[in-house]
C-alpha cells in the first residue's frame, strides 16, 4: 500500500470515528428534551448523513416538531420552521421579487427577497395541509439545493435539509403528497405513541420547573466530512444484488413479476430507493463499528426506505392489507430466493 492511500485510510478510519462520536453526542443533546422515540432520532440523523430529507408521520402531539427543533439546535447550522397551512402559496417559501426605488436617482429595480426556504435546516410543519401546488414549490430545493425565481437560478447554502412532519392522510384538512415529492424523501418515519413509562416521564418533565438548554455539538462543515466519509464505505457486491433484488420485486410492471405482486401493488419504487437503501446501509454500518455495509442494514432500514414509495392496488386496501405488510412480504420472497440459489 502506498502512503499516501494508507495515510487516507487514516484520515477515513478517524472521520468515521469523529462521526460515531458526533452521533452520539447529538443522540445525548436531543434526549434531554425527548423521551424515547429513538428509532425515530436514529433514522433522522441516517437521513442527514446520507445527504437526504426526511419525512415524519404521525399523529398530532407525538412532539415531532419538537424533536426537529431539538436536533437543530445540536447541530450548528441556520434554521427556520415553515407553518404549512391552507392559504400558504409558492412564495412564501421560495421568496418573490420586490420592486426598490432609490431616492436619489428615482431608478426602479427589483430586488430579491430570500424565503425561509433559504436555511440549512428546514422544517416543514404539517406539509400535508396545504395544496399540492405549494407543496411542489419545495421540489427544485429538495433535489437541487437551488430555487428559481424570475429566470434566476439561487444556490442555497449546504448542508441542506429539509425535515417534514405530516398527520395520517386520513385527518380532515390534508392533501396527499405528490409521488415525486414523497420520492424526494429518503426515509418517511413513523412516530409512534410512547410506552407508559417514557409517557409518564414526558408528563414529570413537562409539567415541573424543569429546562434544558441544548449545545450544538457539530457544525457544517464537519457534518459534510462525515458525509463525504459515508460515501467512501464499501458495498459488497451481494448487498448491491439483494438491494436490486428487493426493490425490483416490489414493481408489477418488471418482467417475472410474482402474481401477488401485480395484484397487491399499483406501483413500486423507482433507482432512488435503491440509492437511498445503499447510502443508508452506508451510514448505519459506520454507526455500528463497521466500514462495510451488510444485508442486516438494507433490512433494517428497508420499511422507512420503501414505505412511501410502494402505493397499494385498491384490492389490497379493500382486504386491509398495509403497505408494512408488503414490504415484509417481498423481505421474505428475496430471502426465499437467495436461500433457494444456495
Amino acid at each position: 500500500m502506498s502512503p499516501t492511500k494508507k495515510n487516507q485510510n487514516e484520515d477515513d478510519e478517524k472521520m468515521a470515528k469523529q462521526l460515531v462520536e458526533a452521533y452520539e453526542k447529538i443522540r445525548e443533546q436531543v434526549h434531554q428534551v425527548i423521551v424515547g422515540q429513538e428509532k425515530v432520532l436514529e433514522q433522522l440523523l441516517i437521513a442527514m448523513l446520507a445527504r437526504g430529507h426526511c419525512l415524519l408521520e404521525g399523529v398530532p402531539g407525538l412532539a415531532k416538531t419538537l424533536m426537529i427543533r431539538s436536533l437543530s439546535q445540536a447541530i450548528d447550522l441556520s434554521f427556520r420552521r415553515i407553518q404549512f397551512t391552507p392559504d400558504l402559496m409558492p412564495a412564501d417559501i421560495t421568496g418573490f421579487d420586490i420592486i426598490q426605488e432609490d431616492r436619489e436617482t428615482g431608478h426602479r429595480e427589483f430586488i430579491f427577497e430570500k424565503g425561509p426556504i433559504f436555511s440549512q435546516i428546514i422544517l416543514a410543519d404539517e406539509i400535508n395541509r396545504t395544496p399540492p401546488k405549494t407543496q411542489a414549490a419545495l421540489l427544485e430545493a429538495m433535489q437541487e439545493h437551488s430555487v428559481t425565481i424570475g429566470g434566476t437560478t439561487y444556490d442555497l447554502d449546504e448542508p441542506f435539509f429539509v425535515l417534514a412532519t405530516q398527520n395520517p392522510i386520513e385527518q380532515e384538512g390534508t392533501y396527499p403528497l405528490p409521488e415525486a415529492q414523497r420520492d424526494r424523501f429518503l426515509f418517511q418515519v413513523i412516530v409512534d405513541y410512547p410506552t407508559r413509562e417514557e409517557e409518564r416521564k414526558i408528563i414529570e418533565q413537562t409539567t415541573s420547573t424543569f429546562e434544558s438548554e441544548l449545545k450544538p455539538v457539530i457544525d457544517g462543515p464537519t457534518l459534510q466530512k462525515c458525509q463525504e466519509t459515508v460515501r467512501k464505505v464499501p458495498v459488497p457486491d451481494h448487498v448491491y444484488d439483494y438491494v436490486l433484488d428487493l426493490v425490483r420485486m416490489a414493481r408489477p410492471k418488471e418482467e417475472g413479476a410474482e402474481n401477488w405482486v401485480k395484484d397487491l401493488i399499483d406501483w413500486g419504487p423507482g433507482p432512488r430507493a435503491c440509492q437511498q437503501l445503499i447510502l443508508g446501509s452506508k451510514v448505519r454500518a459506520l454507526l455500528n463499528g463497521r466500514f462495510a455495509a451488510k444485508v442486516e442494514d438494507v433490512k433494517e432500514l428497508a420499511h422507512p426506505v420503501l414505505r412511501h414509495r410502494i402505493v397499494p392496488t385498491f384490492n389490497a386496501e379493500a382486504e386491509g392489507i398495509t403497505v408494512e405488510s408488503i414490504i415484509d412480504r417481498c423481505l421474505e420472497a428475496v430471502t426465499e430466493k437467495k436461500e433457494a440459489i444456495l
